[in-house]
């Protein structure tokens, strides 16, 4: 890695609508996908909004997991953003995306504090 981490932002299609409007699966999901690539969980906030679509975030040491859905749409905006080497972040993208049954993922990779360079001072 030549930066502080990677950052994955996942646009979701054709995900299962039924999935993406339970907070509690939404909840599991996230956290299963955590536990499986060995992030330290932090901290969650989730929310589910009416009359459709959840929210949430796990706050992970390494940095953040989120998703944001439209379960009319099918679509589901997710990110992973992991500094380090705890774990591989395509590794828990690949995981999401098939917890919310995406026949269209989409998967954009930033690196994450490239052009930073040591200071001195």
């Amino acid at each position: 890695m030549d930066g502080l981490g990677i950052h994955l932002l996942l646009e979701l299609k054709e995900c299962n609508p039924k999935l993406l409007n339970d907070i509690d699966f939404i909840r599991k999901a996230l956290s299963e996908t955590a536990d499986d690539v060995g992030a330290t969980v932090v901290g969650e906030s989730f929310h589910r909004f009416s009359p459709q679509g959840v929210t949430g975030i796990l706050a992970i040491a390494e940095s953040h997991i989120s998703v944001h859905t439209w379960p009319e749409l099918g679509y589901a905006a997710a990110d992973i953003f992991a500094c380090g080497t705890a774990f591989l972040p395509r590794e828990a993208a690949a995981i999401l995306v098939a917890k919310l049954e995406s026949r269209d993922p989409e998967i954009i990779e930033v690196s994450r504090g490239v052009t930073l360079k040591a200071t001195t001072g």
